[in-house]
């Protein structure tokens, strides 16, 4: 609101959060390397000063929907119901990497400060920590109650497609668990709440 003096000063000045950062998708930063350190520094300064959900706030929503899996924090306005994992099997919102296309790398900025999707490396593990926690630092009766708690889960509805994904996904972090969880919720055993 570039066009006239503000109604409200606190709701829209010392609430208004502009970064460089915010760029219209297929628009890319230059190498200078003062915007460089804003593109990250700006809106870190905004969650810090405002609060996680700042771009929400009306002087700082955007005009256009955003489709995000954004959900929950403080000052949380929109209420998403969908589910906050990508890719899911509901058909949700996903990135479509054609929109942006790659922009930055056309100025010669350095791979550290690029946006770009994370590349994997050799020693990136998903499950090698989870599978310590479950092996190592739980005793038998915790070990017991995990199971019960996924089982009891799963149990709720889960279609069966879902159901093999997450049976393989608990059997990647611990075979015997992951076989535990899937015999509990085929047989419909105990499960614990709490």
């Amino acid at each position: 609101m570039l066009d006239r003096n503000p109604e409200n000063y606190f709701a829209q000045i010392e609430q208004a959060a502009f970064e460089p950062a915010n760029l219209v998708a297929g628009i890319g930063p230059s190498p200078d390397k003062m915007l460089q350190g804003r593109l990250f520094a700006y809106p870190d300064a905004h969650r810090y000063r405002i609060g996680a959900n700042y771009t929400q706030l009306p002087v700082n929503a955007a005009k256009s929907p955003v489709n995000s899996y954004s959900k929950d924090g403080a000052m949380r306005y929109q209420n998403i119901p969908d589910p906050v994992y990508a890719p899911n099997s509901y058909g949700g919102p996903h990135a479509n990497p054609a929109i942006a296309g790659e922009t930055a790398a056309a100025y010669g900025v350095e791979a550290e400060v690029i946006r770009s999707a994370y590349k994997l490396h050799a020693e990136d593990d998903d499950f090698g920590q989870p599978g310590t926690m479950v092996r190592k630092v739980f005793n038998d009766e915790q070990r017991e109650r995990f199971v019960g708690n996924v089982a009891g889960h799963l149990r709720n509805d889960v279609s069966e497609p879902i159901l093999e994904r997450a049976f393989q996904y608990w059997k990647n972090v611990d075979k015997e668990t992951g076989d535990k969880i899937e015999q509990a919720v085929r047989s419909g055993g105990p499960a614990y709440e709490k």
